[in-house]
C-alpha cells in the first residue's frame, strides 16, 4: 500500500512482521496505494482485520493512529475539541492583568488558535508530518450520522475547522476502516474506499499462520489445530473460533509441552475457543460421542 510497491512485495513485507497475507489482499493493497484511496475490510470478527493494519503500520515503519469506534462517537472524540479549561485561565488572567499585560487582551478569536486545540485521531492524522497508518476500527458500530464525520476525511484528505479554516494534509496517510458488518454502511462511505473481504482462512493456511506466529510448535500440532478449528467453523455455533483465538490456544499448547492432540485434550481446551455455554456444550457432546465436529 505504498506507492511503487507490487503485490509480491507487500506480501514480503507483511511476512516479514508475521502477517500472511494472501494474493488478493494484496493486490487491493497495492490497488490502494496507486489510487491513494482507503480500504474497507470487512468479514467476521477475528480474522486479521485490525492486525492487517497494525502489521502494515509496522512493514513501512509508519506511526498506527487508531480510532475506536463506539455508538454516540461525537466530534469532540474523533477530530478535535477545544481546550476549555486552558481558555477559561487565560480569559481571567487577562482580565486580571488587563490589556496591557504580556498576555494582551483576549479576544472571542483569541481563544481559538491553535494553542487551544485538541486534536482527536482523524484530525492528527491529518496535521501529521509524518506518513503514518489510520485505523478506523469496527467503523459499523458508528451511528449513521455520525459516519458523516468521515466522509471530508476520506475523500479529500482535509478536516475543516470552523475556527481555523480548512487543514489540510501533509501527506497522504494509509487508511484503514474494519467492519464485523453488524450494520450495513452507507453507500456514501463505500464509495470512497476500495473493499476487502476476509473471511476464515483454508485449514492449510491457517495451519501456515499458526506457525508463522507461533514459532515452537511443531507442524504437526499446527496442523492438528488448523484442523479442528476449521471443523468447529463449520458448526452452526453462535461465535465461531477466530484466528486470534486459534493462535492464543497453540501458544497455551506449546507453553503445557503438548506433542499431539486427541479428542480429551480437545475437549479440555474448549474454553480457550468458544465462549458462549450453547457452543460449548454442544461441541463437547460432538467429541463425546466420537465424531468429530463439524
Amino acid at each position: 500500500m505504498v506507492v511503487g510497491v507490487d503485490a509480491l512485495q507487500i506480501a514480503a513485507r507483511l511476512g516479514g512482521v508475521g502477517y500472511l497475507a494472501d494474493g488478493r489482499t494484496c493486490a487491493v493493497l497495492q490497488l490502494a496505494g496507486q489510487l491513494r484511496k482507503p480500504v474497507l475490510v470487512e468479514g467476521p470478527a477475528g480474522t486479521g482485520k485490525t492486525e492487517l493494519a497494525v502489521s502494515l503500520a509496522r512493514a513501512t515503519d509508519r506511526r498506527l493512529i487508531r480510532l475506536q469506534c463506539y455508538e454516540g462517537l461525537d466530534e469532540a472524540k474523533a477530530l478535535y475539541e477545544w481546550n476549555h479549561s486552558k481558555q477559561l485561565l487565560r480569559i481571567l488572567a487577562d482580565q486580571v492583568s488587563g490589556p496591557s499585560s504580556s498576555t494582551g487582551h483576549w479576544t472571542e478569536t483569541g481563544i481559538f488558535t491553535e494553542e487551544f486545540l485538541l486534536t482527536r485521531p482523524l484530525l492528527e492524522a491529518i496535521r501529521s508530518p509524518e506518513p503514518v497508518v489510520l485505523l478506523i476500527d469496527e467503523v459499523d458500530r458508528l451511528d449513521v450520522e455520525a459516519e458523516a464525520l468521515l466522509l471530508e476525511v476520506l475523500s479529500d484528505y482535509q478536516v475543516s475547522v470552523p475556527e481555523l479554516g480548512t487543514v489540510a494534509s501533509a501527506q497522504i496517510p494509509l487508511v484503514f476502516l474494519t467492519s464485523n458488518r453488524s450494520r450495513d454502511l452507507t453507500e456514501a462511505l463505500r464509495r470512497r474506499c476500495l473493499y476487502l473481504y476476509l473471511d476464515y482462512p483454508p485449514a492449510e493456511r491457517e495451519r501456515e499462520i499458526v506457525r508463522a506466529r507461533v514459532p515452537d510448535i511443531s507442524a504437526h500440532l499446527a496442523a492438528q489445530i488448523a484442523a479442528f478449528t476449521a471443523s468447529l467453523r463449520r458448526m452452526d455455533l453462535r461465535q465461531p473460533p477466530s484466528v486470534a483465538r486459534a493462535l492464543a490456544w497453540a501458544q497455551t499448547l506449546v507453553g503445557l509441552g503438548v506433542q499431539d492432540l486427541d479428542a480429551g485434550l480437545a475437549a479440555e481446551s474448549l474454553p480457550d475457543l468458544l465462549r458462549y455455554r450453547a457452543d460449548l456444550d454442544r461441541v463437547a457432546a460432538e467429541l463425546e460421542a466420537g465424531h468429530r465436529p463439524g
